[in-house]
């Protein structure tokens, strides 16, 4: 039983609580795009990439806007394994973003 919210790592020692994420996409897209421009506007950005290139962003329920510097498969693959194991299993280092 999980008591406090379930944190998901998005790479150089940032987590977002997994529990409030709701999609999870590239940005390459003109509406993701769009989307990040305008958090950027209204400040509900919180980039994550430690001056690294975006690969993934989440939107969270709050209408806030992560940008990481993980692929979107990845952070995909450690909620489901976090969600059918209850941890994250070991990384191999093809998906771990060096610090």
């Amino acid at each position: 039983m999980v008591l406090g919210p379930e944190i998901l790592h998005v790479g150089f020692g940032n987590h977002v609580a997994m529990n409030r994420v709701i999609a999870i996409v590239a940005p390459g897209s003109a509406p993701t795009k769009r989307l990040i421009q305008e958090g950027r506007a209204r400040n509900a950005v919180l980039d994550m990439t430690n001056g690294r290139r975006t690969k993934a962003v989440l939107i969270v329920d709050s209408g806030h806007i992560v940008l990481a510097a993980i692929n979107p498969e990845t952070v995909a693959g450690r909620l489901s394994s976090f969600r059918q194991n209850g941890h994250v299993a070991n990384e191999s280092n093809s998906e771990r973003v060096f610090e």
